[in-house]
């Protein structure tokens, strides 16, 4: 079996989101994507690595994957050349159980448990949906809909925290701290501005007590001291971890971090390969490995990824808040890994947006996601995807 041609697909509506269908001489088709910067993702697949993957043997995932990363360009960071290998990784491995009528999570290696716990990130129904992805400024705070998550957690914390333990989810990820980062670069925070960004978890501790667990994103805004003084504020509360909290560029800062908290530091969707986190390991800078799919080098990566945390006794928790077919490739590897402590998911996206991109969504029910069904990822776009005005399709054929 050989690939035949690399095709593209975009949308203006989902500007962030970019598909890549992987064709072969066998019929077989194989669906992977990335997030965040289409249009170079796009000249990347098609100017740099379709040259290098036309009539090659799709199944040699490990070879194309290395082959892919060993550009100068494209070793160990998060920018466009690992974005693009992403998404031709996660279309070679859906390619790879289309062929042999299994799961991704059965290619590598089997379900680890029947059923995997989720936390609910409390964004919006328009988070991340323009281009513009600043913090704070794409919240679209005020939309009408049920699942407006966001604006809940800035301003209605308490209802949030008991309509998600209703519906089973016990735990929650939300980012109060975004706006005084932005308003003070990131250097300060003043007494006022931190008594705002405590209140969502004054009111969810008051409603709902330690039903409901809390993990805190801090978006990497914040410099070291600060990020401390935070931290300490916010113990009195439990959270269960720290995410990003400081720029993930330097380990040491990190450790330092780390160590003047007793609440755990989660590292980081904003990592590519598994080089970095070896290095934050090494330093016990992070106690929960986090890893984007569609980031850090697709599924082939990500499972060394888990493999390395694991070696470190460490937990891992596949980041999401991107895309519908990154979301469920996330979801395969937290079930094939037996590290995993929790999945990511964002109701706003899984029972919104994604449901105009892709045929199905995983089953989420009272907490849970339950595995995908069928071969492959176990999902495909649409039929109206392709008939959409707004999209721009690419492809090169061999």
């Amino acid at each position: 079996m050989k690939i035949t041609a690399i095709e593209t697909l975009r949308t203006e509506e989902f500007a962030n989101v970019i598909w890549v269908r992987v064709h072969t001489d066998a019929g077989v088709i194989g669906l992977g994507e990335t997030f965040y910067g289409a249009g170079a993702v796009e000249a990347q697949i098609h100017d740099t690595f379709a040259g290098r993957l036309l009539g090659r043997d799709p199944l040699r995932i490990e070879a194309i994957h290395r082959d892919m990363l060993n550009l100068p360009m494209a070793q160990s960071s998060t920018g466009v050349e690992y974005r693009a290998a992403s998404a031709i990784d996660i279309a070679l491995w859906d390619l790879f159980g289309k062929v042999c009528g299994q799961p991704v999570h059965q290619m590598l290696g089997g379900l680890c448990r029947d059923k995997q716990r989720i936390y609910n990130t409390c964004a919006g129904t328009r988070y991340v949906r323009s281009t513009n992805i600043s913090p704070v400024s794409n919240w679209s705070l005020g939309t009408d809909s049920q699942y407006e998550d966001l604006d809940g957690f800035m301003n209605r914390a308490d209802q949030l925290a008991e309509s998600l333990l209703e519906s089973g989810i016990s735990a929650m990820k939300i980012w109060p701290f975004d706006p005084a980062a932005q308003e003070n670069q990131g250097l300060y925070i003043t007494a006022a501005q931190m008594k705002q960004a405590v209140a969502p978890f004054e009111k969810i501790r008051r409603a709902v007590g330690d039903r409901m667990e809390i993990m805190v994103e801090f978006h990497s805004l914040w410099n070291l001291p600060t990020a401390k003084q935070i931290a300490r504020v916010l113990e009195d509360y439990q959270p269960t971890w720290y995410e990003d909290p400081i720029r993930m560029n330097s380990p040491q800062a990190l450790a330092e971090y780390a160590r003047s908290t007793h609440v755990w530091v989660t590292a980081s969707e904003t990592l590519g390969s598994r080089y970095p986190y070896k290095d934050m390991l090494d330093r016990d800078a992070a106690h929960v490995v986090m890893a984007d799919l569609c980031w850090t080098g697709g599924l082939t990566e990500g499972r060394k990824i888990a493999a390395m945390a694991e070696t470190y006794h460490r937990p891992f928790a596949p980041h999401d808040c991107i895309g519908p077919v990154g979301f469920i490739a996330a979801v395969h590897m937290s079930f094939s890994q037996p590290n995993t402590l929790i999945q990511e998911s964002v109701r706003a996206f899984y029972k919104g947006w994604y449901n105009e991109l892709v045929t199905t969504m995983p089953l989420i029910k009272d907490g849970y996601v339950y595995p995908m069904e069928g071969p492959g990822l176990g999902v495909d776009l649409l039929p109206a995807v392709f008939e959409r005005s707004d999209l721009t399709v690419r492809r090169s054929n061999a």
